[in-house]
C-alpha cells in the first residue's frame, strides 16, 4: 500500500463530500424557507453517516446549522 496515494484518494473523496454536501444543504434549506416551511431563523440538527461497508466501517457526525 502506498500512504502517499491512500492520503490523496481519501483527501479528493471528503473535497467531494464537502462540495457535494454544502451545495445540498444550502438547497433544501433555500427551498424550504422559499417554500414556507422554514422561516429563516432556526438551529437545524444535522448528521452525517459515513459508511465504509467492505470495512464495517460506519462513523456518525452530529451538529447542527444555526440560520442567524
Amino acid at each position: 500500500m502506498n500512504e502517499d496515494t491512500l492520503n490523496m484518494e481519501v483527501r479528493k473523496f471528503l473535497k467531494q463530500v464537502g462540495v457535494t454536501s454544502q451545495r445540498e444543504i444550502e438547497h433544501a434549506i433555500l427551498k424550504a424557507v422559499e417554500d414556507g416551511r422554514l422561516q429563516g431563523s432556526e438551529k437545524l440538527d444535522i448528521k452525517m453517516t459515513l459508511e465504509l461497508s467492505q470495512l464495517d466501517l460506519t462513523h456518525c457526525i452530529d451538529g447542527n446549522v444555526a440560520l442567524e
